[in-house]
């Protein structure tokens, strides 16, 4: 199997992500330039986290039209997986592979610290690895992170179970402190209704090392790891 790290100008943590899953999980990973119309026959995309393009107008709007951006639009239609971490989760919006919008934290406040995540849906190709209700310890580090979506479309998110991660405390509790940017319903993560794509705020690439304070964030990599490998990949 083969991982593609998307670098777009602006990303940040797309070493990071790089070294998580080529030096610590050992997975043959390569860099995708956001220029090209090359996927390079991955078995995963990742969108990784930053600032793209400067977040000039709204997080994530400009690298949606990044060249690159059709083929995942269409790797994606087609059944590939893709994961979005914090701007790539606002690039997924951004692409209408998800649904809903980023706001400005609820404090308008740039975030960075760790938060716990409740695991809402762990029947996903990103989740597997992981527990009904399991609560992550994973930190965030995003200034447009409050989560919104429509009455209608909030109700369809929910009916088709697309709720992967929710903002909790340490006991899995739901509340108003532990939603620390506002998210409608606490949503930390969504899936796509087929279940191939999804977005997440929090940095599973940094937590995936004991030395950075907690090992939670490599279930989402193991997952599609394990996944992969599965369906033969």
């Amino acid at each position: 199997m083969k991982f593609g790290v998307v670098i777009f100008p602006g990303s940040n943590c797309d070493y990071d992500t790089l070294y998580v899953l080529k030096d610590v999980l050992k997975q043959k990973t390569l860099f995708l330039w956001h220029k090209e119309h090359d996927l390079k026959n991955v078995d995963c995309v990742i969108l990784p986290g930053g600032f793209s393009y400067g977040d000039y107008l709204r997080s994530g709007s400009i690298a949606a039209f990044s060249p690159l951006m059709q083929e995942v639009k269409e790797f994606a239609l087609k059944g590939g997986l893709v994961l979005g971490i914090c701007n790539g989760f606002q690039v997924l919006l951004e692409l209408g592979l998800l649904p809903g919008a980023m706001l400005r934290n609820k404090n308008l406040k740039f975030l960075c610290q760790f938060v716990h995540l409740r695991v809402e849906n762990e029947a996903t190709p990103f989740t597997n690895k992981a527990k009904k209700s399991q609560v992550l310890r994973i930190p965030i580090a995003h200034y447009d992170g409050n989560f919104f979506s429509p009455p209608d479309k909030i109700h369809e998110i929910k009916k088709n179970n697309q709720v992967v991660f929710r903002y909790s405390d340490a006991k899995g509790q739901l509340s108003e402190d532990a939603n620390v940017n506002g998210s409608l319903e606490s949503i930390a993560g969504l899936r796509n209704k087929e279940g191939n794509v999804m977005g997440m705020m929090p940095h599973p690439e940094r937590a995936s090392e004991v030395l950075l304070g907690s090992e939670d964030g490599r279930i989402i990599f193991d997952s599609i790891i394990h996944w992969l490998g599965n369906r033969g990949g």
